[in-house]
């Protein structure tokens, strides 16, 4: 079965390791949305970003949550989120061993990293702003929005859970 805002397909290890992240976030001006669906692009394959959110100048921050190791390294997707934000940041579960994120193959000019347990979470690399098009993030931050506001009503009324996309 797919997951869905009320079905999430993050492990609780990852529900923890995002909890987190929101608590850092928030104290940063950045409102996020776990499990948010991305459009799909030319290759026509379907993400999901385990965190998606806005940071108070309007830009776009994914973050992709690991809590081990083979979970990390198995990860051949990641990349087509970077067409979807001005930021991308890395989410480690904070006894992940994250030596291997100065690699090359997790493009550290581009992406973040961020080490977090259910409390909190630091920052370890700050994310690059690589901008989307103006109306790239245009059409990004509506898409966010409107599922924000459909996962609040649906909250409200769990008969329209089904209702609408993301």
């Amino acid at each position: 079965m797919p997951a869905t805002p009320d079905s999430p397909s993050l492990s609780p290890d990852a529900l923890q390791v995002a909890r987190g992240i929101c608590r850092l976030f928030a104290r940063n001006d950045i409102w996020c949305l776990p499990e948010m669906p991305l459009r799909p692009l030319a290759r026509g394959a379907h993400r999901r970003a385990d965190l998606m959110g806005i940071d108070a100048a309007g830009q776009v921050v994914i973050v992709e949550i690991k809590v081990s190791r083979a979970d990390l390294m198995g990860d051949s997707k990641w990349g087509d989120y970077l067409d979807h934000c001005d930021r991308f940041y890395w989410g480690l579960a904070a006894g992940l061993d994250h030596s291997c994120m100065a690699g090359e193959a997790f493009r550290p000019d581009q992406c973040g990293l961020i080490v977090a347990d259910a409390y909190d979470a630091e920052i370890l690399r700050p994310a690059p702003l690589l901008p989307l098009a103006p109306a790239r993030r245009k059409a990004e931050v509506e898409r966010l929005a409107r599922a924000a506001l459909r996962r609040h009503n649906a909250s409200l009324d769990p008969g329209l859970a089904g209702w609408g996309g993301g």
